[in-house]
């Protein structure tokens, strides 16, 4: 695979990407449309892995055209297709380099080239490799018999917590990650070395264990028991916890907490920051309200004893999708997910009560991008019901789960458990077969038991290397047991076979009761594991060897500690003893034993052992070799290398330390690669760079970087390229352009080459002409020139060329420049009055912007009296030469302007504008405040003050000759002058103002002594007319609008308000529609709506509202048609004389609550209509007086706010009259009893007329004698009540209340009463908004 482009670029222009550390060369100047050079959108990342594991850089890139991806190694190249694999990952888009069976020597800085036809992206990553564990051959196989006892602990070390935990060393593990996994329960090691980059954690067991043996026996000294340590996690209700089971030997003990090494005070009040809850022998420590600033290394001491370590981060992460609510039948998985916007290895899932964890149970998922997280709940029971939470950082997201119960999914789920169960089992069975299988020769059946009982119970067995629970290598099946698995070697009696590897969880999942038992004999084990039927074994090891790293060059020490003071023991360096004469120091001090090498070599690195009375142990020592620069190298090696362009520059650095060395050069912070102008050649021992051609561009700063396993230094030197300077930098500026003689500078150049500029070199060419003159040289520290020898009236150009001792640069020049042409001064200044006395007065004037090409050798000064067209020059002794006069020549009380001109070589220019007149008189004092200053009136955009003048003191103040006014926007703090020119009156008005805004204002007042103290208001004014209450100033406004459906409806409301309102339009008490249009003034506001529709139908409110207060008017809006006319009218005659008519609604009386009927009527004597019935709300109607043997027609009309429908008409009515023979027949009178109670023919009908609308009320009564009729309301009479209009014709009886309202609400009531009797009648009136 190639690193570089095939083709060589016409141009190679860097860019800087938007990803850090990617470095882009484009190979043209100018990109076509819509090309792109090749860019990175993720640039592959460093990576740690352990020797022999795979290894994967990723990477992601854009360009158009699509770039091409290829791979590259600093140290080597990427080409064997057996260790190097690339590939694209369509789905994901990345470009992947795999590197299989990672090998140290492939530890080097990998680069991805992106190459396009328009350019080159580049982008590194590190690729470093841990070292396995060193596999110890057997004791058997070197010949030496196996030690009965056990390898032991470390040196203990007591870590004050005042005291950081050290630092990170390049290439080791983080200090930080040994205390969290010391103090975590097995189940989450994967998860929190995860966390800091380690993804094989197994060779870190055998420290591990040693380290957590140290620390149980630092514990042992306060703590009796310890166990369910949990980390600090982010609970559902917004705290953070760890807790733990403690029982302490001294329940007086000192617990305190430290976050980041620094003492945490801590309360038991739940409310607190920090607070300590216990309960029985539990520990819950809690943060209340976490935040980032809460974040931190936490741990937990009994008096100087380390129980519990654990990490705290609050990253910058929201939800971008939270879990959703889920509801699923029992026995069916469930599932929550939930989407960041920050990739996270994993969140904390939990229920209310428990934070959930990967099992059997719950599985959690985390996608590539570390960006959607997953759990699901298998195998659903009613159980499971509730809140499920995700907590992100301290961020949280919370669901429910709702499951519905299903019988027979119960019974589906035994027999699948059952089915699940004896398959396990099954499994596990087979296993232990395999195992046994594969024990290998010479190992019998019981002893392959016993090694296999020995892994599982997690004591590590016999074998060398093997860990308390872990069981990496468990050892020899058939030794009696007695080694402890630690850091240390083996010291068991001699046994036969190897041990089988054990899984990370045997020793928790295959012996968990075992476990428990265990806990408390495990803190109190100092010594070998032994029956208790043994007898003592003698000397024992109080701390055994420790692993040690060390530098060539430094000091070393080895040392141990025995039970016994007077045991002697003997040093062993890879099975060879030790003496004093082998360049090591032998130390005994009581029971410690220390073996010291003052000055470490590469062949001191080996396995050291000390014994003692049959007793051993063993550690490493390890020779680290960082890299190294001789001081005198390295002195060379910083002196700046100077060099002339395009020569060659060339640095040599020898070093030393250990292989493999990673050189890196780089110069002004971007690194060298080889190139046709960069040649680096690199051995074990030296290092060279050469830089060809070098330019005055090149020059800055190289750097070498020397890098190893074990540390990483650098050196700094400064290329300084030497160049002819560039050119003379203009404008050049003309100081001098005189009849005899030009004058002009110019700017040094830019750069001057890397040596100071020694001269200037100057031609001249006379415009017109081809030839160039020079006129000499002159130095180099004052860059002007003046040319005496010119002709008047000739116009020349200059060049101007730089000199440094490398060469001369281009020419700079300048524009045709004139001499001896009269160019005269410009203008200056109007002059200024300094002081004004009764026989002096001072001015001063500024110099005029333009020269006119020369010198100003002085001024003129002219004065005349005010009225007077008439100047005087006021220098006769000549120029003044300064700009600023004193004029004596001056009348006592007369007024004066004046004016200035300058004057060069060429003559007077022109005068400048006259000073403001001036009064010959001795100085007055400034006037006072003015006095009584008021507003007068006010709008929008003016004002106007009143004032009165001054009051002022003799001798102290002066009389006001005139007034300034200024305001001052509240926003800002200047004030600004409403009047160039004193005004003389006590009132002014200020225009121009921005209606609403806030000013404050102030008067000056003046004379020509000077300005006087302001005099402001004490509040400041707005811009606006006096604050007037909104009030509506048309008085004949309706009230009740009527507008024909698709008609416009236009309502004009005029009010006076100050300052401008606030203006609200409601149709119903709600805001109004969108096609209502809305235009307000400041006198008036109109709503239009084009078009209307009977939905437009409502009340509309507007509300008027300022700052004094606010006034509402309603208007009544419908929006109806033409009724459509009623249904066919049928006629009944019920009581003689009468005729009862009845007919179907129109279609328009749903739609138009204001709809009635009209009935009007016709006989054939009179032949004219007549209305009979008005205002009717219901579908019937009496009509009385009806005449037998005439003929009656009637119609009935529908009416509403826009008229009559058409008709609908009856039909003919009529009753004959029957014509007899007068017959009289006389018969026996009889008395006849015609009397009879009061009834009701028709009764009363409840009716809901709207507001405003007449009712009309009716019934027909009988009875004989006539009965008395009377009207109530709620039980009072209304008969002798003028607001009723009440008849009662021929027992029709009728009341009409006009415009009713909720006033007229009640119930109404009809007694009829006779000598016979009573009756009566009732209905209940609603009326309707």
């Amino acid at each position: 695979m190639s690193s570089v482009a095939n083709k060589d670029p016409k141009v190679a222009i860097k860019k800087r990407s938007r990803v850090p550390g990617v470095i882009i060369t484009q190979y043209v100047e100018q990109l076509p449309p819509g090309k792109s050079t090749p860019d990175f959108t993720r640039k592959p990342m460093a990576t740690t892995v352990q020797e022999g594991k795979k290894a994967f850089f990723k990477a992601v890139v854009n360009g158009e055209p699509t770039p091409t991806v290829t791979w590259a190694r600093n140290n080597g190249n990427v080409e064997d297709p057996e260790k190097y694999k690339t590939r694209f990952d369509e789905r994901a888009r990345e470009h992947v380099l795999e590197i299989a069976n990672v090998k140290l020597d492939q530890a080097d800085t990998y680069k991805c080239f992106a190459t396009n036809e328009y350019g080159q992206a580049v982008s590194t990553a590190t690729l470093k490799v841990l070292e396995g564990g060193l596999k110890k051959k057997s004791k058997e196989a070197n010949g030496q018999p196996p030690q009965d006892f056990r390898a032991m602990l470390k040196k203990t070390v007591i870590v004050s917590r005042k005291r950081q935990l050290p630092p990170k060393k390049e290439g080791e593990i983080d200090p930080k990650l040994w205390e969290l996994l010391i103090s975590a329960p097995k189940k989450d090691y994967e998860k929190i070395c995860f966390d800091f980059g380690v993804t094989d954690f197994r060779w870190m067991l055998k420290r591990l264990n040693q380290m957590k043996k140290e620390r149980e026996d630092e514990q042992a000294k306060v703590v009796e028991n310890l166990s369910n340590v949990k980390q600090i996690e982010v609970t559902p209700h917004g705290r953070a916890e760890f807790s733990m089971d403690m029982t302490l030997w001294d329940p007086n003990s000192t617990i305190n907490l430290y976050k980041d090494g620094i003492l945490v005070p801590y309360t038991n009040d739940p409310n607190s920051k920090h607070s300590l809850k216990k309960t029985a022998t539990k520990y819950v420590f809690s943060i209340k309200d976490p935040g980032p600033e809460d974040a931190g290394f936490y741990q937990v001491d009994v008096e100087e004893a380390n129980v519990l370590t654990t990490d705290f981060s609050v990253p910058a992460v929201e939800f971008t999708s939270k879990i959703k609510d889920v509801k699923t039948s029992e026995c069916e998985d469930a599932v929550f997910q939930c989407v960041l916007s920050t990739p996270l290895n994993r969140i904390t899932w939990s229920k209310q009560d428990s934070s959930l964890d990967d099992e059997d149970k719950y599985e959690i998922t985390v996608s590539e991008d570390k960006l959607t997280h997953t759990l699901r709940v298998k195998d659903c029971e009613v159980a499971d019901n509730g809140a499920y939470y995700a907590i992100a950082g301290i961020t949280s997201s919370k669901a429910s789960l709702t499951v519905k119960a299903d019988p027979n999914a119960r019974k589906r789920r035994k027999a699948t458990k059952t089915e699940d169960d004896l398959a396990k089992k099954q499994a596990k069975l087979q296993k232990e077969k395999d195992d046994l299988e594969a024990d290998g020769e010479g190992q019998t059946e019981k002893g392959a038991a016993d090694a296999a009982a020995k892994a599982l119970v997690g004591d590590g067995g016999d074998g060398k290397d093997g860990k308390d629970g872990f069981g990496d290598d468990s050892g020899d099946g058939k030794g009696d047991g007695k080694g402890d698995g630690t850091d240390g070697k083996t010291d068991g009696d001699k046994g036969e076979g190897d041990g089988k590897k054990n899984l990370l969880t045997d020793g928790d999942d295959e012996n968990k009761k075992d476990d428990a038992a265990d806990k408390k004999k495990k803190r109190s084990r100092t010594g070998p594991l032994v029956p208790d039927t043994a007898k003592d074994r003698g000397v024992q090891f109080v701390s055994g060897l420790s692993d040690t790293d060390a530098n060539v060059g430094q000091r070393a020490e080895l040392s141990c500690k025995l039970s016994s003071d007077t045991s002697e023991g003997r040093w062993f360096k890879n099975g060879k003893l030790l003496t004093n004469k082998d360049g090591v120091t032998v130390i005994k001090d009581g029971a410690c034993h220390s073996l010291i090498i003052d000055c470490c070599k590469e062949d001191d690195a080996a396995v050291y052992r000390f014994e003692a009375e049959g007793r051993k142990s063993e550690a490493t020592l390890n020779i680290q070799d960082p890299p190294k620069i001789d001081a005198d190298a390295l002195g060379k090696f910083t002196k700046p290398v100077i060099v002339k362009a395009g020569e060659n520059a060339e640095w040599k650095l020898p070093f030393s330390g250990g292989a493999p060395m990673n050189i890196q050069w780089n110069k002004d912070d971007d690194e060298l690669f080889p190139a046709a102008n960069v040649k680096i050649d690199t051995s074990d021992t030296e290092s060279k760079l050469r830089l060809t051609k070098c330019q005055r561009k090149d020059s800055g700063e190289v750097k070498i970087k020397l890098k190893n396993e074990f540390g990483t230094t650098e050196a700094i030197s400064k290329l300084i390229v030497l160049d002819k300077p560039t050119p003379p930098q203009g404008p050049v500026d003309i100081m001098e352009s005189a009849v005899t003689s030009v004058e002009f500078k110019w700017k040094p150049p830019k750069d001057s080459g890397g040596c100071p500029v020694t001269n200037y070199m100057i031609e001249r060419q006379q415009v017109g002409r081809n030839k160039w003159t020079k006129l000499g040289e002159i130095p180099g520290s004052n860059p002007s020139y003046k040319d005496s020898d010119v002709d008047p009236g000739r116009r020349y150009s200059y060049r101007i060329r730089a000199r440094n001792a490398e060469g001369i640069s281009d020419y700079l020049q300048t524009e045709d420049i004139s001499a001896g042409v009269l160019r005269y001064p410009g203008a200056p200044s109007s002059p200024k009055v300094v002081s004004a006395f009764k026989d002096c007065i001072t001015l001063a004037w500024s110099s005029p912007c333009d020269t006119g090409g020369t010198k100003i050798v002085g001024y003129n000064l002219e004065k005349k009296k005010k009225g007077t067209n008439y100047w005087s020059l006021v220098n006769h002794e000549g120029p003044i030469t300064g700009t600023k006069c004193a004029v004596k020549d001056v009348i006592e009380g007369a007024a004066y302007e004046f004016r200035v001109s300058a004057i060069n070589l060429s003559g007077a220019g022109d005068p400048s504008m006259p000073c403001d007149t001036v009064i010959a008189r001795d100085p007055m004092k400034p006037p006072g405040k003015v006095t009584d200053l008021k507003l007068t009136s006010s709008d929008y955009t003016s004002f106007s003050l009143a004032w009165s003048k001054p009051k002022g003191m003799k001798g102290e103040e002066g009389e006001a000759q005139g007034y300034y006014v200024e305001i001052r926007p509240i926003e800002n703090l200047e004030w600004t002058r409403c009047n160039s020119t004193p005004i003389t009156r006590t009132s002014h008005t200020v225009l121009g103002l921005k209606a609403m805004a806030t000013y404050w204002v102030r008067v000056i007042a003046t004379n020509y002594g000077g300005d006087g103290e302001p005099q402001a208001f004490d509040k400041y004014i707005i811009a606006m007319p006096p604050p007037v209450r909104p009030k509506f100033k048309d008085h004949n406004m309706k009230t009740f609008v009527v507008v024909r459906s698709g008609n416009t409806v236009r309502l004009n409301i005029i009010f006076e308000a100050c300052p401008l309102p606030e203006i609200t339009w409601l149709k119903d008490g709600v805001p109004v529609p969108k096609h209502v249009t809305i235009t307000n003034s400041d006198k008036g506001s109109q709503m239009l709506i084009p078009t209307s529709e009977r939905s437009d139908t409502g009340i509309y409110t507007i509300t008027v509202k300022n700052i004094v207060g606010q006034e509402s008017f309603n208007v009544e809006v419908r929006v109806t048609d033409d009724p459509k006319p009623p249904g066919p009218v049928e006629l009944d005659e019920n009581i003689p004389g009468t005729v009862t008519l009845s007919w179907a609604s129109s279609p328009d009386e749903k739609r138009d609550d204001r709809l009635h009927y009209m009935i009007s009527k016709r006989d054939a004597v009179k032949r004219t209509w007549r209305t009979v019935g008005d205002n009717l709300f219901n579908n019937k109607f009496t009509v009385v007086n009806i005449l037998p043997g005439r003929e009656y027609n009637f119609r009935v009309f529908a009416k509403n706010d826009m008229g009559l429908s058409p008709p609908s008409v009856s039909p003919p009515f009529e009753t004959k009259k029957q014509r007899e023979k007068f017959k009289l027949n006389t018969r026996e009178r009889k008395p006849l009893d015609l009397e009879s109670p009061p009834s009701f023919i028709v009764r009363l009908k409840r009716r809901t007329p709207p507001e405003g609308y007449d009712c009309y009320m009716t019934c027909a009564v009988k009875g004989n004698p006539a009965p008395r009729v009377t009207w109530y309301r709620n039980n009072i009479s209304l008969n002798v009540n003028a607001n009723y209009y009440i008849t009662n014709v021929c027992g029709v009886c009728s009341m009409l209340i006009l415009k009713v309202g909720p006033k007229d609400i009640g119930e109404y009531k009809v007694m009829l009463e006779n000598k016979l009797g009573t009756s009566e009648s009732s209905m209940m009136l609603n009326v309707r908004e």
